[in-house]
């Protein structure tokens, strides 16, 4: 969002600014006061290099970087995101930052993350990781402002959109489950970044293996985003970065100009590598189809038949749907009732992905299994699908009792 219609919204806002983020549990140590910000520029990864101590009282010392320090009111809109598999060069940065338009810079300012998804009960989602005294400045007043919840992140917590409270599950003590991490949530926010969920520091980042330094979050200035992008595009290749227009994305939660880069972290980047796709309307997308040579095909499997699934799945479907046949329990299973496992567009109603885009998780027998039921499905079926390393969408807050995905990797020997 640009930062003249952050400033509109702020004067509806006044008044609560400094309460606005809802804080998970009571604050573990009064933030360190001396530790200057770094300018925009600066490498989330340079933040954990600079930590020796963690700030005293801070939640998890472990992961802890240098707190921000007090807030300054310097102020930046979200206008691009650019996001690269990999590691943003030096060279390249400077070719992204240094566009011009009609003889003005196109970037007024920017930071620098470490961008990727993770799942969550076959849901999505965009994490990076930041350095908190700089990625604030592009949040929005509200968010910006709230001193608390960047001492968190720097503390070694989460901060996440309070937008997500009711599909990010938390276990009893207000952890978050990322791949095999535990994470705190050290706040609800409901300021941020259009198209980041949730946000750690530079260290969980290289605990998480997010891919360090690639994206840039950009803010244009005066110029027009879309005219900057187009620059971009332009001086360092079309196809190199996908560039979302984050003005775009608050309006209807799509940006249709241009391709989306999906970076998986934890146990599933080798299934899933780095998916890229196309929005192109009606909840569908248009995966390139070099991934889906690469990744999908179409095999044959026990009780089901032809099945068309991500390939790194089908081993571990061929056993777990064998030991079911074996077992004498093929008939818990109809085929006539099965939903599909790769069909690539968003979860219904929303602009979010699943693990279907990526063929990696199946619908079976549909009808006796609907979401937010106990359902019909075999118990014994269950187990075995999750010895096979499957996770099942009826152990799930809000139940998908037909649904099955791929939670970890199991040699069938």
């Amino acid at each position: 969002m640009g930062l003249v219609r952050r400033a509109l919204r702020s004067r509806l806002t006044a008044g609560i600014a400094a309460g606005a983020a809802v804080l998970v549990v009571t604050a573990c140590g009064a933030p360190d006061k001396g530790t200057a910000e770094k300018d925009a520029k600066a490498d989330p990864s340079e933040a954990a290099a600079s930590t020796t101590d963690a700030p005293a009282g801070v939640a998890d010392p472990t992961h802890a970087v240098p707190l921000p320090g007090p807030f300054d009111g310097k102020q930046y809109g979200d206008d691009l995101l650019l996001v690269s598999e990999d590691t943003i060069s030096e060279e390249d940065l400077a070719t992204i930052t240094g566009v011009t338009v009609r003889g003005k810079k196109g970037v007024a300012a920017y930071t620098r993350l470490s961008y990727g998804q993770f799942t969550v009960e076959s849901k999505v989602f965009n994490i990076a990781a930041v350095d908190p005294g700089e990625y604030r400045r592009f949040t929005g007043p509200s968010a910006a402002a709230f001193q608390p919840q960047w001492d968190r992140v720097a503390g070694g917590e989460i901060a996440v959109a309070d937008r997500l409270q009711k599909d990010l599950p938390l276990d009893s003590k207000g952890y978050l489950a990322i791949d095999d991490q535990r994470i705190h949530v050290g706040s609800w926010s409901p300021g941020g970044v259009d198209g980041i969920d949730a946000v750690v520091n530079a260290k969980w980042g290289g605990e998480l293996d997010l891919p360090e330094a690639n994206a840039v979050l950009i803010n244009t200035g005066i110029t027009s985003p879309q005219a900057v992008r187009r620059k971009i595009e332009k001086a360092a290749g079309k196809t190199t970065y996908s560039i979302t227009a984050l003005d775009a994305v608050e309006q209807n939660g799509l940006d249709l100009d241009t391709f989306q880069t999906v970076v998986p972290v934890g146990s599933f980047r080798d299934a899933v590598g780095v998916f890229r796709y196309t929005p192109i309307g009606g909840g569908r997308i248009a995966p390139d189809p070099a991934w889906v040579k690469a990744h999908i095909v179409t095999e044959v499997v026990p009780i089901l038949g032809s099945v068309t699934c991500n390939r790194h799945m089908m081993p571990q479907l061929k056993a777990a749907l064998g030991e079911i046949q074996t077992s004498g329990l093929a008939d818990k299973i109809h085929p006539g009732e099965y939903a599909g496992c790769y069909y690539p567009r968003f979860i219904a109603g929303s602009t979010q992905l699943s693990n279907h885009s990526f063929g990696l998780a199946l619908d079976l027998n549909v009808p006796g299994n609907q979401r937010g039921t106990v359902g019909q499905m075999d118990r014994v079926v269950v187990a075995i699908f999750k010895k096979w390393g499957f996770a099942w969408g009826g152990d799930w807050a809000y139940t998908d009792p037909m649904h099955f995905e791929l939670a970890r990797i199991v040699s069938p020997g």
